[in-house]
């Protein structure tokens, strides 16, 4: 198999910055291709200013595989984008945003790295209903980490969303000893790097991350995604995202689009790619 990435690259006709995508696509051999002289085609460009990119509406539930390759993951987020480019918008911003057109109510979704809690503060927002069905797992190897998170939802949370929530001290990597075989996670989410306001020293490893990311996708329900920001400007960070960038070239073009966010006049900004399954 042959790792080929496909570019769109959005220019903002207000700012000399741009935000790449890289759509990651799988490169099958085949006797055709092996009895051929030529070379492959293992790039191609699709250059497009933002303001080009028209809204497809927003994802439903039946929206099919086939559609929602045209329409994710940029229909409906070009405020989100356009924030991004700016620089008035975080990369978790507009995972968030990504994630309010993925998930539904009722879903159960993981946050692979709790942090100081506030992604998984807008899981619950965004999976607790009436009935209380949804389901937010939460795991974290620093046990500040799980306190900071905890602190957050107690003070946030009505009761009923708070049950929602179930954390764990536990490498991302042990993912699948934690959510029960059989459940239909439509979310799985990373943020890689260090614990904001702890030790700088204690980062995620490629080590742990790539299993993790693995067992992120066998776990994952069709029409859900892996969202992660990685944050490259910390020692190991550009290894690890790295990893993330060849596990997103390995997944099969057949039944995943990926695409990858970044600034790139800005070398150390944060990464967000997003890994869709069809």
């Amino acid at each position: 198999m042959l790792a080929s990435l496909r570019f769109q690259t959005l220019s903002s006709p207000l700012k000399q910055t741009f935000v790449l995508v890289h759509t990651f696509v799988s490169l099958r051999r085949s006797s055709l291709f092996l009895q051929s002289n030529r070379k492959p085609k293992h790039i191609s460009f699709c250059n497009k200013s933002i303001d080009q990119i028209h809204p497809a509406g927003t994802v439903s539930d039946g929206l099919s595989p086939s559609s929602f390759d045209e329409a994710f993951p940029l229909s409906g987020l070009e405020d989100a984008l356009m924030g991004y480019i700016s620089g008035k918008k975080k990369a978790t911003e507009v995972a968030h945003s990504m994630w309010r057109h993925i998930v539904r109510k009722g879903d159960t979704v993981v946050d692979a790295t709790c942090g100081n809690g506030h992604d998984t503060l807008a899981m619950v927002k965004l999976v607790a209903d009436e009935s209380c069905r949804g389901c937010v797992y939460g795991m974290d190897i620093q046990n500040l980490a799980l306190e900071n998170t905890s602190l957050l939802l107690d003070a946030l949370l009505n009761p009923n969303e708070r049950k929602l929530v179930k954390l764990f001290h536990a490498c991302h990597s042990r993912m699948e000893d934690i959510v029960p075989k059989g459940t239909s996670v439509r979310l799985v989410a990373f943020n890689l790097g260090y614990l904001p306001g702890g030790d700088k020293a204690v980062i995620t490893l490629s080590e742990t991350t790539l299993p993790a990311l693995e067992a992120a996708s066998r776990i994952l329900a069709p029409n859900g995604i892996i969202s992660i920001i990685a944050y490259v400007g910390h020692p190991g960070g550009r290894k690890e995202f790295e990893t993330v960038q060849a596990f997103a070239s390995g997944l099969p073009v057949d039944d995943w689009v990926c695409s990858k966010f970044e600034m790139i006049n800005r070398q150390m900004s944060p990464v967000l790619v997003i890994l869709f399954k069809k």
